[in-house]
């Protein structure tokens, strides 16, 4: 069997939080299973999710994870994290000036909420991170209720310790600002609606079953737009249950917007997640510097990275009514994230797909690896979607051989027409069905009955990484879903007929 490391980044699952912690995945978890016989501690239930997290004595574990694996209403058992955010790059700096934020001015924000105005409380984007620092006067008047996943309490109060200077009230700042305070800070959409969620404690760390019912708690209280900046450096197979976390905010349009991480690595050859979730609600997210490069820690990818935004200094909010800079693409994230909901408050129906899409035909053109080698410009962005130019969804796409994806071409006018820049590579019908056929890169033309005509970005195909949609699914053969090789290797010895046994 393949041997599976985590590689730490910006926030990453980094080490088993227990040797003995596993989340049991059910097809109905109301209907009794084997560890209910076995032993075994109930430690949480997610309902939701089909999830329970149990506690399972180091005496006889292979055989008891393996008679539990082995029971039909299990779908599949994966190891419980601990998510941790190590120092670097998130080196904090204050600044005597606190108004300057060159993040802001380049990607024209002023513009944008001259055009746009400055949101609305309609607009509900949840911060799933460290807390939120709810008091702060920057961003207090942005604040509704919350809830911490990781003391299990409604007080999601961002508590700063050696590893944590404030990581979450930095990112809320950087959307919602509210721009009202001498000496303070704007966001990207300073008049908004924030649910501050916390599953990150003052240590930097957490735990997989948190995430995830953060991001259904999101999902049921009306968010958005969910802000991401954490995320593992894991393959899919036992990514599974965050994937289809991510995956039921895509099926109720909630926006995801997700850090790239901060290894300097490509996304296309190392799976990072909910990053490389791959659904069309997901816009991944790198980071770009004051002169539009890719600093050197950051993450790119062009299959897998949609877009850039600044993230290296960005001045921003932190715990106790102060301001600094951060760096990352977790600083990155918020930025875009808060673009996206001042686009929504222009247009309230806007999807992830659009939005993405929006975003990659309007963005800057940057030599930064990413689906559209672009950095956000946010006043391009709502000029375009308020005068309602063409815009053909996806702009850009990663496809397998034999993959098809419908294009949705907003405000044409009549009937619209499509071409292939290389019908080898990719063919298209009269009605937008875009079909892989050999690999390459090529682009889509499509014209209306006016005149108006727009080609999309590179449409590529070739061997996907795995990270280009789809949901948890079963772990391929040979990859063990438990972090633990020779676990594995004695429960395939128990039970040889599970799946990643073959």
């Amino acid at each position: 069997m393949k041997k599976i490391l985590l590689i730490l980044s910006f926030v990453v699952f980094a080490l088993q939080l227990n040797a003995a912690e596993y989340i049991v995945k059910q097809k109905d978890i109301y209907k009794k299973s084997t560890f209910a016989t076995l032993g075994v501690m109930v430690k949480d239930r997610h309902p939701v999710g089909k999830l329970t997290l149990i506690d399972v004595p180091e005496k006889n574990k292979a055989e008891i994870l393996a008679e539990i694996m082995a029971d039909p209403n299990v779908e599949y058992v994966t190891e419980n994290f601990e998510i941790r955010k190590p120092k670097q790059p998130l080196s904090l700096t204050d600044l005597k000036n606190l108004k300057e934020q060159w993040a802001n001015q380049k990607v024209n924000l002023e513009k944008a909420w001259q055009l746009a105005g400055k949101g609305s409380k309609e607009v509900r984007i949840a911060v799933i991170d460290t807390g939120v620092d709810y008091s702060h006067e920057s961003l207090s008047t942005n604040m509704v209720e919350g809830y911490d996943f990781r003391d299990n309490d409604n007080d999601p109060m961002d508590e700063t310790g050696a590893r944590n200077p404030g990581h979450g009230t930095h990112c809320t700042g950087s959307i919602a600002g509210n721009g009202q305070v001498d000496g303070g800070i704007a966001g990207a959409i300073p008049n908004v609606s924030i649910i501050p969620i916390r599953f990150l404690g003052a240590d930097g760390s957490g735990d997989l079953m948190g995430g995830i019912k953060s991001i259904d708690y999101a999902i049921e209280n009306g968010a958005h737009i969910i802000s991401a900046s954490w995320g593992a450096t894991i393959d899919r197979g036992r990514a599974k249950a965050l994937v289809e976390a991510v995956e039921r905010a895509d099926k109720a349009g909630v926006i995801f917007v997700a850090a790239a991480a901060n290894d300097g690595r490509n996304n296309d050859k190392t799976e990072v997640y909910p990053a490389n979730a791959g659904f069309a609600n997901t816009i991944s997210v790198a980071a770009s510097d004051v002169n539009d490069s890719k600093p050197s820690w950051s993450n790119y990818g062009k299959r897998t990275v949609h877009l850039a935004s600044p993230g290296l200094n960005i001045m921003s909010t932190l715990p106790g009514n102060k301001y600094g800079n951060l760096s990352g693409t977790s600083m990155a994230t918020p930025l875009v994230s808060g673009i996206v909901g001042l686009l929504k408050s222009v247009d309230p129906k806007l999807t992830g797909a659009q939005a993405r899409a929006l975003l990659q035909a309007t963005g800057a053109k940057v030599n930064i690896e990413t689906a559209c080698n672009c950095r956000v410009d946010a006043a391009a962005a709502v000029e375009a979607l308020q005068k309602k130019k063409m815009l053909v969804v996806p702009m850009a796409a990663a496809l397998d051989l034999n993959e098809t994806v419908q294009l949705d071409v907003m405000n044409a006018k009549g009937a619209v027409s499509f071409a292939s820049s290389d019908d080898a590579i990719l063919s298209v019908s009269e009605t937008g069905l875009v079909t892989a056929k050999a690999k390459g890169e090529a682009r889509i033309s499509a014209k209306d009955s006016e005149g108006n005509s727009l080609e999309t970005l590179d449409f590529i195909v070739g061997q996907s990484s795995g990270n280009d949609g789809g949901g948890g699914g079963p772990t391929p053969p040979g990859e063990c879903p438990l972090g633990d090789p020779q676990l594995c290797e004695i429960i395939c010895g128990i039970q040889p007929d599970l799946p990643f046994c073959q």
